[in-house]
């Protein structure tokens, strides 16, 4: 990663207070993250300027608004509600610890995780329905319906000695991610375009010959082909080539997608909060309890579905 994006997520960095040497370092990253070619276009560094400070913006607030630091400490799994309802039991995050490679290399390091690491956590919940008993007043009821909850694929990020030094890696990370969905939608435009000109072209080779007589029938159904019906074809792809762009276009094209997605930023990477009920045994509950408790955490998502719990922990050593 570069360096110039330390210097631009750092501490009290504001987006309006960034210099304009940085911003630029911004816009080449945006540019060579997604497709170089823009370059081309003439004033791309001014039309993607605004996009780009919109993004570094959000970047800052997103990562500075996530929830407190959870520590993860198996010997305090019995105290915390967001541990159990994470983990299974102590002994299940004990062992998530010692396996995770990056903490195992981080405190490898001579001189690091002496004094605790921080990153960030990131989960998936899954929920899914299932057959148990309940208790209604003197009453077992049993196979009754009751929605299951666990939290799956656990991952540590951004592992650092220094919780601003993890902040800084989460927010860069953060705004990679959101080139990279700019990426994606360049890529799906290119493909897209790519087959309508190979469909294009076999069109209109089908055309050229029908038009010449070589095949006034199809000589599987022995009907006449419809030469009227590959034309509109044909009209109905040129549509959708020009669309999406023409040739001299498609860089304009491409640096307004980039545009569009640093400019909503909001739109394509964004953080909500939850709450949750849940027992001892990972069952949703419509009201806390004596053995059930309330648990809020953060759970970060993208405009391509992507949905993870996440929460910056810290890890004493």
């Amino acid at each position: 990663m570069l360096k110039f994006l330390h210097s631009i997520f750092r501490r009290g960095t504001r987006a309006g207070a960034v210099p304009d040497a940085l911003v630029n370092k911004a816009i080449e990253r945006a540019v060579d993250g997604t497709d170089p070619w823009i370059r081309a276009v003439f004033g791309y560094k001014k039309k993607l300027r605004p996009a780009v400070l919109h993004a570094i913006n959000h970047v800052v607030s997103l990562v500075d608004g996530t929830g407190p630091v959870l520590v993860l400490d198996p010997l305090r799994f019995d105290l915390d509600a967001n541990l159990r309802t994470y983990f299974i039991s102590g002994a299940e995050l004990r062992d998530f610890l010692e396996r995770d490679p990056g903490l195992r290399q981080l405190r490898g390091t001579t001189g690091r995780g002496q004094h605790g690491v921080t990153g960030l956590l990131v989960m998936e919940k899954r929920e899914r329905l299932i057959l148990g008993a309940e208790v209604s007043g003197e009453v077992v009821l049993r196979d009754v319906p009751q929605l299951a909850v666990s939290f799956e694929a656990h991952q540590l990020l951004d592992l650092n000695g220094k919780e601003e030094d993890t902040r800084y890696q989460l927010k860069r990370r953060a705004y990679d991610h959101l080139l990279r969905q700019a990426l994606g939608r360049i890529t799906e435009i290119k493909t897209r375009r790519g087959n309508l000109e190979k469909h294009r072209a076999l069109l209109e080779a089908k055309l050229t010959v029908l038009r010449r007589g070589g095949f006034g029938f199809d000589p599987r159904s022995g009907e006449e082909t419809d030469v009227i019906a590959v034309e509109k074809s044909l009209a109905d792809i040129e549509a959708q080539v020009l669309a999406i762009g023409k040739d001299d276009k498609m860089l304009e094209v491409y640096l307004g997608v980039v545009a569009d997605v640093l400019g909503r930023a909001e739109e394509h990477l964004w953080l909500g909060e939850e709450t949750l009920i849940v027992d001892r045994m990972g069952i949703k509950r419509k009201e806390a309890g004596a053995g059930a408790c309330e648990v809020k955490f953060d759970v970060l998502r993208d405009a391509e579905g992507r949905r993870l719990v996440v929460s910056l922990v810290s890890i004493p050593d």
